[in-house]
């Protein structure tokens, strides 16, 4: 019938096409999935980091008392 020039349904190339789509999306969304994972762990990992830094240095208070002492000596 597709050769004479008839419209025709083929319902085996459908069904393909839709196995297909649903298998290239499904694909696609563990990507998606992974990424946000990978993303979210290198985020968190962020965080954690700069809080462990901060009380590496003296304090604003040190400081100031070393100030005051040296003052005082001179």
């Amino acid at each position: 019938a597709t050769e004479a020039g008839a419209p025709v349904f083929a319902i085996g190339k459908f069904v393909m096409a839709v196995i297909n789509f649903l298998i290239i999306a499904f694909v696609v969304f563990m990507l998606v999935k992974m990424v946000n994972r990978i993303k979210q762990a290198a985020e968190k990992e962020a965080e954690e980091a700069p809080a462990e830094a901060a009380p590496a240095g003296p304090t604003e208070l040190d400081i100031l008392m070393e100030i005051r002492d040296a003052l005082k000596k001179a």
